[in-house]
């Protein structure tokens, strides 16, 4: 095996493409641990100064997709998955679900936790005491196929090949690289089994893609490598620039989710999640317009807070928590970061709100660390609002001051005013498909 791998090495150091069989032997090779470290990096090196083509990012995919475990869903009908690249305040995943399982769909879906600014749907669900994300297989899709919404927590089975990858490209100044990072959403993707994907590519100062046209790069190659393999796909690049919605935290963002559940959330996190269902439905073929009116509807009629009622109690939450939200562990402390003077709020840095709920103790710089639940950060103002000197711009939930002084400070070197209001910047920023 380790004779011809240095052979691989230099195919692709010179620019030359890959066949599948060779990336199997690379890949399938380091996942047993028959390649060694040292070649590894060397190979994802290349990688990351020559590239792939389209057809080889997409056996790679592949390849990194069947590397362990595939669920398999084909008994389930309408099955759709969402991937989000993360962001701040972005507690998508807790609305849109519910919402495309009282559309008709099935959503049996893997998620993971938050690590640095970022934050997860696992965390925030586990705000509610006695939510779990394990379950068994059987106990997962009997739920899936019984309410339409099972959702557990990312199996060390799953694609085992991306989490070594990861692990090497995170040491060795390969993560930023386009193929490499969509291969390795996309692994994760196609083993999960969901027959539609909807993906929600993020895009500014609080993303990991801090530009349009990075984004939508991104954007293109997931759907491409969808598409190749057989999935409906498609992909929506949203503004990051800003926090979603108004809370930043763990328990503050399924409080923002079941306000929006309830038809009572903020504009901004309300058109995403429709926005988010629509693109699930006209995958499959549905007129958009239609869809649109379908998706709004389930935050009206209480049908999507049914749905996630019920989802919550079937994995062990105490689902009185979703109509006495006072339940809720909300630090006790406040503090406000006001206007230096008056005038309008030109922007609300979503990398610093981010950091800030981290330092609080919401987040985790390694994986396994504990969090509180209970902090973090609310936007009492949004870009574009006007404000008086004095006036609070942003809340901060803390707990006994812990982490408090860095957080004021993050948060106040991200606020910016301006004495005129800045032109709207669109959520949306494109669609790929």
């Amino acid at each position: 095996m380790t004779a011809i791998i240095p052979d691989l090495i230099r195919k692709k150091r010179d620019g030359l493409e890959h066949t599948r069989e060779e990336l199997e032997t690379l890949v399938l090779g380091y996942t047993r641990g028959d390649v060694p470290d040292y070649q590894m990096s060397a190979w994802l090196m290349a990688v990351f100064l020559r590239g792939m083509a389209e057809q080889e990012t997409a056996d790679l995919t592949m390849v990194m997709a069947e590397s362990g475990d595939l669920m398999n869903l084909g008994d389930l009908p309408r099955t759709v998955d969402k991937h989000s690249t993360g962001g701040v305040g972005d507690k998508t995943s807790l609305i849109l679900t519910p919402m495309l399982a009282a559309l008709g769909q099935t959503v049996a879906k893997m998620s993971g936790r938050g690590l640095a600014h970022t934050g997860g749907t696992i965390d925030k669900l586990e705000s509610i005491p006695g939510w779990t994300s394990e379950l068994e297989e059987e106990q997962f899709l009997t739920q899936a196929r019984e309410i339409g919404l099972a959702l557990v927590g990312q199996s060390r089975d799953l694609a085992p090949a991306d989490g070594k990858l990861y692990a090497l490209r995170d040491v060795t100044a390969t993560v930023d690289c386009l193929p490499l990072i969509a291969s390795s959403i996309m692994s994760k993707k196609l083993a999960s089994g969901a027959h539609t994907v909807v993906l929600d590519v993020k895009v500014g100062a609080g993303a990991f893609m801090r530009t349009l046209d990075a984004g939508r790069g991104l954007a293109r190659a997931m759907v491409d490598i969808g598409t190749r393999a057989g999935r409906q796909v498609r992909a929506v690049l949203t503004d990051m620039d800003t926090p979603l919605g108004h809370m930043a935290g763990n328990s503050l963002e399924v409080l923002e989710a079941l306000a929006t559940l309830r038809g009572e959330g903020p504009t901004d996190l309300t058109e995403l999640c429709v926005a988010l269902a629509v693109e699930a439905l006209a995958a499959q073929g549905e007129d958009e317009t239609a869809a649109e009116a379908r998706a709004r509807a389930t935050l009206q009629d209480g049908s999507a807070l049914a749905k996630f009622r019920a989802f919550i109690a079937a994995q062990g939450g105490d689902a009185t928590y979703v109509d006495d939200v006072s339940k809720f562990d909300v630090a006790p402390g406040r503090a406000d970061v006001t206007a230096p003077e008056s005038g309008f709020v030109a922007g609300i840095d979503a990398l610093s709100v981010g950091r800030a709920v981290l330092v609080l103790g919401g987040g985790r710089e390694r994986k396994g660390e504990a969090i509180d639940h209970g902090v973090g950060v609310e936007l009492l103002r949004k870009p574009g609002e006007a404000v008086r000197a004095g006036e609070p711009v942003l809340r901060i939930y803390h707990r006994g001051g812990r982490g408090l002084d860095a957080a004021t400070r993050l948060l106040t070197e991200g606020l910016t005013l301006g004495a005129q209001a800045p032109a709207p910047e669109p959520l949306i920023l494109d669609r790929v498909f």
